[in-house]
């Protein structure tokens, strides 16, 4: 009796044929675009973080998406929801790092320690100021980043994955081969 097949039967193929076609190993093209994405996530949150804090721009540009969202419009109503939902990801994402962290204007927490949402929260008025504002800003335009930072990473994981993720690979291999 056979099996039916997976749901996930044709992208493993599309992805093996990439793997072929590119002359790298699927897992290692895997980890690869893994990595890339990670990274394509990290470098613009930090960047934006930074080039907001430098020109002073978060408060403005959040309270210009906030003023944006309010408005009654007919068109656009996807990206009004979207920026609704990013600035609220936003806040809980800035909320949470920072108080673990001791950041964006947040008192460090203790690890396993439970404080309400009322201790110092400068989120919780809605009004974003300062470092909230531009770790909210950063936040959601790395999110609106998502369709550029696949395709980068798509088309950089083969070559990530021949210069950086097979060497390494080879060499703990290698070591493994060696030891026994």
């Amino acid at each position: 009796m056979s099996r039916p097949p997976s749901k996930f039967a044709p992208y493993k193929a599309a992805l093996e044929i990439i793997s072929s076609r590119t002359k790298t190993p699927l897992p290692s093209l895997v980890a690869s675009f893994a990595i890339l994405h990670e990274v394509t996530a990290v470098v613009p949150l930090i960047s934006i973080f930074f080039i907001a804090r430098s020109f002073g721009i978060g408060e403005q540009a959040v309270m210009f998406v906030r003023k944006e969202i309010t408005e009654e419009r007919e068109n656009n109503q996807w990206v009004r929801e979207k920026g609704s939902q990013w600035i609220d990801e936003g806040e809980r994402w800035a909320a949470r790092v920072g108080k673990r962290y001791g950041i964006f204007g947040f008192p460090k927490v203790p690890k396993g320690s439970d404080v309400g949402e009322a201790s110092h929260d400068p989120v919780g008025s809605h009004h974003l100021a300062g470092d909230v504002a531009n770790a909210v800003l950063a936040y959601g335009a790395t999110k609106a980043l998502i369709p550029v930072r696949i395709g980068v990473s798509m088309y950089l994981a083969p070559s990530f994955s021949r210069g950086f993720v097979e060497p390494i690979r080879s060499r703990i291999v290698g070591s493994w081969r060696r030891a026994q």
